[in-house]
């Protein structure tokens, strides 16, 4: 039991600690200190879920589906695009964010960003359902304990990532920084979506 949840948590944390899409989000919310607590439950919550389904057997349905990943990565491509055009076009914007506890992004806007960098990236399916699906699957009855010990992975990193930023934000208030960091966003978003542009799922 021990062993299955400590490998977990390991397993986890070591598939989610690159920086992609999703974190970079996550991280920019935190300095802007916006709907930080709502970004973090939905990003833990989600690969959670998508942690447990791959243990259950989901990842077997998904690898007899190829055609799925393809339309989820198609959408992904299109939606970093734009978001990565998004993030550029606030390089050039005069107005820097203020950091006061409250921005102009609607927490319905939020929650759609966060479910699209989550949802709409065929990896987050192949590392949380498929992989560790089925590396929970070698330890058998105790798989359930490996599957908790990813999840616990997970809230921790989100937690660290979002809530750090937060912490970190009172420094970074100066309007270059937000400049750089909304650059460095755009690359990261374009980035990944010529990755899954690319990316050959079926290796």
């Amino acid at each position: 039991m021990v062993v299955a949840l400590v490998s977990g948590l390991f397993t986890g944390l070591s598939l989610i600690i690159a920086i992609g899409a999703q974190n970079a989000f996550v991280i920019r919310q935190g300095l802007a200190r916006s709907h930080v607590f709502l970004v973090v439950a939905i990003c833990a919550i989600s690969d959670a879920a998508l942690i447990f389904l791959g243990t259950g057997g989901l990842g077997t349905l998904i690898q007899s589906q190829p055609r799925a990943l393809e339309i989820i990565r198609w959408f992904g491509v299109l939606y970093l695009t734009f978001y990565g055009f998004k993030s550029l076009r606030a390089v050039f914007v005069t107005n820097s964010m203020k950091i006061d506890g409250e921005t102009s992004t609607s927490r319905s806007a939020v929650i759609a960003s966060v479910l699209g960098f989550t949802l709409l990236n065929p990896h987050v399916y192949l590392d949380t359902v498929i992989l560790l699906g089925s590396i929970s699957n070698q330890f058998q009855s105790d798989r359930w304990y490996f599957a908790i010990g990813a999840s616990i992975g997970s809230i921790l990193w989100f937690a660290a990532l979002g809530f750090g930023a937060r912490a970190a934000s009172r420094f970074m208030t100066k309007p270059k920084f937000w400049k750089i960091l909304d650059y460095i966003i755009a690359n990261v978003m374009f980035g990944v979506a010529i990755f899954l542009a690319f990316y050959d799922f079926k290796a």
